[in-house]
């Protein structure tokens, strides 16, 4: 049977037969001829009977091979150090190595680190090692949280990579701020990728857009709005929070009639935000008749009188019914009221009183909770740091008497609405008056590296834990923060820290032993992490 084999180019067409027929006479009297007609040369008969063995011997006929893919796009950004290169290979090669025991040994915890020297190589415009971004990809689809961190370090050869294999396939779902963006100055482009794209490329053309041409964005969202799916009209809805203006409240208005109740409680969310929207004043006519100034006795008191039904027209503008088990109808409907209502409205209701006054206001018949609960949701979600400051009150203030919140979740919202220095100072002062035992949660809001007052503040603390003899296993959590927040600078100085000091009277056995070897393993990793900032920051590969 004839069989077509390629040599120096030139597809030649014979059977084994021929060729060593060929051979055998000799090319002048028994050519071989290409696939064009013309007899091939000696030295081509004898390279094709080369290619014609290998294939008899695997016993396969010949196949066309598959299509290679698409070359990875360039990434322009520059090669990591070489000593940086290394240290991501050790961090990586560690994330698989067996579990060590948790929290015991002086060693650091390498796993922990790599959020943070990813961070790092970003901030300093690094590109990843194209060796590395198998094991990059890996550790992303393992930890959630790494993604990303992950994501943004790889590239656009990480996503390139990503949609060879299966497994990875969740980057092309997870990073739409790093898919491919079109030309948001080339209309065909723009619609092309919009209506074929993965959702991930879609997601980032919408923000790219909402970059450019917000009304341009919005008819884009507009012209397939009815067609899309209720989970895929959330997240792109969500993309209208960056830059939201009025401009955007006609649309909104149109979503809080959409069949997803999630979708229609995003649209109110998002409507709430615009102080002048008519939602917002909606919603501030019904607040502002529950609650009201009381004047009864010369004093200024608040006044609540809960709503006694949720009606058609409030579950439209986002109103949930139903309240969660063990809550009360009445709270639940008040609280979705107040807490969409604009914080400014309060300020004119009673007598341009400012928010510290206001919060300190008694609350007749136990309604202050639920109050200030809700101004709290408020001040988070209108990114208020006036009010904020008010509700948190002063850090020494025990949290069950505050004149907001005992909730530590919501008081680490409120402090995500502060300047990162206040932020840090209002921890600190936390620290210093309660401890550490309530303090996670509000230090992990807190920027990193820790601010000078907080770091001392939590060292400080957890000296004190140790004087006063218990185990560190207790504090296991704020000192894995303090591995990861502290400033490296601060390894000098906390080096005094790791001798093991003499156990007080009715301190647990061996707990200084244990307190060492856990500020031994702080102080290492500081110095890690000073060691892989230099790596990062040195000029030469």
């Amino acid at each position: 049977m004839p069989t077509t084999v390629t040599t120096t180019g030139v597809p030649v067409s014979a059977s084994w037969e021929d060729l060593v027929t060929s051979a055998l006479l000799g090319t002048d009297r028994r050519p071989v001829r290409t696939e064009g007609g013309s007899a091939v040369s000696p030295s081509a008969l004898l390279d094709a009977a080369a290619a014609h063995t290998v294939r008899r011997r695997a016993g396969l006929r010949p196949a066309t091979g598959a299509a290679p893919p698409v070359p990875a796009p360039a990434d322009h950004r520059p090669p990591l150090p070489a000593a940086a290169r290394r240290r991501l290979a050790q961090l990586l090669a560690d994330r698989s190595a067996p579990p060590g025991g948790g929290r015991r040994g002086a060693a650091p915890d390498l796993t922990e680190l790599i959020p943070q020297w990813l961070a790092s190589a970003r901030a300093h415009g690094y590109r990843a090692p194209a060796e590395l971004l198998p094991a990059l990809l890996d550790a992303a689809r393992a930890r959630t949280d790494l993604r990303p961190h992950v994501l943004a370090f790889a590239g656009p050869r990480g996503l390139w990579l990503a949609g060879l294999n299966p497994e990875w396939r969740f980057a092309l779902r997870a990073s739409s701020r790093h898919a491919r963006r079109p030309d948001t100055t080339d209309p065909e482009a723009v619609r092309q990728l919009w209506e074929e794209g993965l959702f991930a490329e879609r997601v980032a053309v919408l923000d790219a857009l909402r970059e450019q041409d917000p009304g341009g964005a919005r008819a884009l969202l507009t012209s397939t709005w009815s067609s899309e799916r209720a989970e895929d009209r959330l997240m792109f809805l969500d993309s209208l929070r960056a830059g939201l203006s009025g401009d955007d409240e006609g649309f909104l208005e149109e979503a809080l009639a959409d069949r997803s109740r999630n979708v229609r409680s995003t649209a109110a969310e998002l409507l709430s935000a615009l102080p002048g929207s008519a939602l917002a004043r909606r919603m501030a006519d019904r607040a502002t008749s529950c609650v009201n100034p009381d004047r009864t006795g010369g004093a200024v008191s608040i006044a609540v009188e809960a709503p006694h039904e949720c009606d058609a027209a409030m579950q439209r503008d986002g109103v949930v019914p139903a309240p969660p088990s063990g809550r009360g109808e009445r709270s639940w409907w008040l609280g979705q009221l107040v807490e969409a209502t604009p914080l400014g409205v309060w300020r004119e209701r009673f007598g341009g009183r400012p928010a510290h006054e206001l919060v300190a206001l008694p609350v007749a018949d136990g309604w202050a909770g639920d109050l200030h609960a809700a101004w709290c949701r408020a001040a988070v979600r209108q990114r208020d740091p006036d009010w904020a400051r008010a509700l948190l009150g002063a850090p020494s203030t025990p949290p069950a008497n505050g004149p907001g919140t005992a909730s530590l979740g919501e008081r680490s919202k409120l402090l995500a609405t502060l300047p990162p220095p206040e932020r840090a100072l209002w921890v600190a002062g936390f620290i210093a008056a309660h401890g550490l035992s309530e303090a996670f949660q509000l230090l992990g809001v807190c920027s990193v590296p820790w601010d000078a007052p907080l770091g001392r503040s939590v060292v400080d603390a957890l000296d004190i834990a140790r004087d006063a003899g218990s185990y560190p296993w207790s504090f296991s959590g704020v000192m894995g923060l303090a591995e990861r927040c502290l400033n490296p600078a601060e390894a000098d100085r906390l080096a005094v820290l790791t001798t093991t000091p003499d156990e007080p009277e009715g301190a647990s056995p061996g707990a200084g032993g244990y307190w060492s070897e856990a500020f031994l393993r702080l102080v290492s990793t500081l110095r890690l992490r000073a060691a892989m900032d230099a790596e990062l920051s040195r000029d030469s590969a």
